[in-house]
């Protein structure tokens, strides 16, 4: 049996996919053919229910509930690892609603976490992630709204911080922030759906247990991020979540939708968005 699965290049992901996808553990007998994208890529692709199984930001999930359902393991969620607002001066937040801000794309749960700490701020530009830091730099945006390995750069480059939304999230809401999920087809069997799920939480456990297991294959697919850089992003993004979401986990994400339904920027979701 071979399943379609997507997620992104980066190294949380191929950290706790490689296990599973080069069969390392037990699949149950099925084959995973991968696909790589950048998460609003992957987003996209969720919309138009492409892909079995797909990694995908935690706000995309939102308008494709009622295709896929969340899976238990391989989240990225957890404490002090938001996206950043960052400019080329410091700006006060007041200021904020003012500028024109590029965004790594308007379903990123970095988007949605914007809007909710400022709802005014409608002056956006879509531009994929890894080129919003030079967009700062040369100042065609006055502020960019930075995910992934950026966190560790932006500094260098003699840029300021404006605000850390993942500490605006935890301190407001007292949860750890939803960042991206896995999820599967909803009209899936159950069976497969349960069996996918345990293969994906002894993936992240194999992770865990191996962790220079998968340089090659995380390398491989890294670009040329320095391998430093690349071992802070597993360790930023990949933890006790990742495994299993648990009840912790879960409620954190129900606390997301219940906020962004409250402020209106998505939909009320089915019931039942967990496996």
């Amino acid at each position: 049996m071979k399943i379609s699965l997507a997620f992104s290049p980066c190294p949380n992901d191929t950290f706790i996919f490689d296990a599973m996808i080069h069969q390392k553990i037990d699949t149950y007998g099925i084959e995973y053919e991968c696909h790589f994208a950048d998460v609003e890529a992957l987003n996209q692709a969720a919309f138009q229910n492409r892909y079995d199984i797909t990694k995908l930001s935690y706000h995309a999930f939102a308008y494709v509930a009622n295709e896929y359902q969340l899976l238990n393991s391989g989240s990225a969620l957890g404490n002090n690892c938001g996206p950043l607002l960052i400019a080329k001066t410091p700006i006060p937040f007041e200021k904020v609603p003012d500028c024109k801000i590029a965004i790594p794309g308007k379903y990123t749960t970095a988007n949605l976490l914007l809007s909710l700490a400022f709802p005014k701020a409608t002056i956006k530009e879509e531009i994929i992630f890894s080129e919003i830091e030079n967009s700062v730099v040369l100042g065609t945006v006055d502020c960019g709204l930075i995910i992934h390995e950026n966190r560790f750069t932006y500094q260098d480059r003699g840029l300021h911080k404006i605000i850390d939304l993942g500490e605006f999230w935890e301190s407001n809401y007292k949860a750890p922030i939803p960042l991206g999920g896995i999820a599967i087809k909803r009209k899936m069997d159950k069976d497969i759906k349960l069996k996918i799920d345990d293969t994906l939480k002894r993936s992240v456990q194999y992770a865990f247990d191996h962790p220079n297991d998968s340089e090659s294959f995380v390398k491989k697919h890294a670009q040329e991020m320095d391998l430093a850089v690349m071992k802070q992003h597993i360790n930023l993004y990949v933890n006790a979540y990742s495994i299993d979401l648990g009840t912790k986990g879960r409620n954190a994400i129900k606390n997301l939708y219940m906020n962004a339904t409250e402020h209106q920027i998505i939909n009320t979701l089915p019931k039942e968005i967990f496996i």
